[in-house]
């Protein structure tokens, strides 16, 4: 039988994440085979809203197959169906159902650099031409990537997409609103002395509407004034490659130090991607109170409350275009610290402010 909580989350996804309205089309990107009861629970919704949505299929093995057997010019191409859906829909809904991560275990890191590049151009076209959500759906195989039981992990699924919204974003509003009142961030931590300026950008709290489960405040720094090292305790994962222990070093808005324990070769391609792919987009908090487990997987990952994470590439306020945007998130109830103008506002995963403190 379908988990019936399947049913409301899309229909939240239809009325409140993407606001559907008559006559609007729907493009559905329907992620693995598990993803299937939330796209049927959406396109109901979006059919009983007047909307018209279509469904495509997507599979970590079909990336495989073209990685495996394609030419050059395959690996590299832009599907021109799927660029198109981006023109013609007013809407877009990604369901990206858990994959083995190492489905492309035998894919050279050349090759799956020039395909992350090739989406990237539909992930741009996504920003750029629909109103947009993503949605990570747990099965199995994220249960066991995470070392927890399967009803444990749709529990923590659904009570992370279904907490009290309009209370929680209001407490983050208000952290957002004094975080506003800085102009330069700096992190403190183990092996990260990492700082850069934000004066006159505002502080977005995530609300549930484009990544889901949502639960973020986030700032897209001045990008050439970003400094110093930053090392990432969880594992960072792109194009079906993990990562541990990466570490970053940047100066003057760039990065120009890489050290990885694994598939450097790959970030480092990843990084050189374009012309603006090794600058830092995005600086956020994790602040769901429900996403309390590592699972390897960046959409849920950099929800984690007590976490922070930094997106290589695209900003979310469109100063500059990359074709990546790639959130690489880093513990910090480990002794971590977070400055704005020289005050600790953040320490051990925990806010220190409040509207009256700061």
């Amino acid at each position: 039988m379908t988990d019936k909580r399947w049913k409301k989350l899309g229909q939240s996804l239809i009325d409140y994440s993407l606001g559907i309205r008559p006559g609007e089309k729907l493009m559905i990107a329907m992620y693995e085979v598990e993803s299937y009861p939330l796209a049927l629970a959406a396109y109901e919704a979006c059919i009983k809203a007047g909307g018209y949505p279509q469904i495509q299929f997507m599979s970590e093995a079909l990336k495989h197959k073209v990685l495996l057997y394609g030419n050059e010019e395959q690996i590299s191409w832009v599907p021109e169906i799927e660029a198109y859906g981006m023109e013609w829909a007013d809407c877009y809904l990604a369901l990206r159902g858990a994959f083995n991560l190492n489905e492309c275990f035998d894919i050279p890191a050349e090759k799956l650099a020039k395909y992350q590049k090739a989406m990237g151009v539909i992930s741009g076209l996504r920003w750029q031409k629909t109103r947009w959500a993503l949605v990570r759906v747990p099965n199995e195989r994220f249960a066991q990537q995470a070392n927890v039981s399967y009803e444990y992990m749709m529990d923590m699924f659904f009570d992370a997409c279904s907490i009290d919204w309009a209370e929680h974003v209001a407490y983050w509003q208000s952290m957002a609103d004094i975080l506003d009142r800085g102009s330069h961030l700096q992190v403190i931590g183990e092996e990260t002395d990492f700082s850069f300026d934000y004066g006159g950008k505002k502080w977005i709290v995530g609300d549930n509407k484009i990544n889901i489960p949502d639960g973020e405040i986030n700032v897209a720094p001045i990008w050439d004034t970003v400094e110093g090292t930053i090392s990432f305790d969880l594992p960072a994962t792109i194009g079906g490659k993990i990562i541990h222990n990466l570490k970053l070093r940047f100066e003057k808005g760039i990065v120009v130090e890489v050290e990885a324990e694994d598939n450097l070769d790959f970030v480092k391609q990843i990084i050189a991607s374009d012309a603006c792919s090794n600058r830092c987009g995005e600086f956020a908090f994790g602040t769901n109170p429900f996403v309390n487990v590592c699972t390897t997987d960046i959409l849920i990952d950099e929800k984690i409350a007590g976490t922070i994470h930094m997106a290589l590439g695209r900003p979310y306020d469109e100063a500059y275009y990359s074709s990546i945007h790639w959130d690489i998130i880093k513990g910090m109830r480990n002794g971590g610290k977070v400055f704005i103008d020289g005050k600790c506002i953040y320490e051990n995963g925990e806010f220190l402010i409040s509207p009256n403190s700061f």
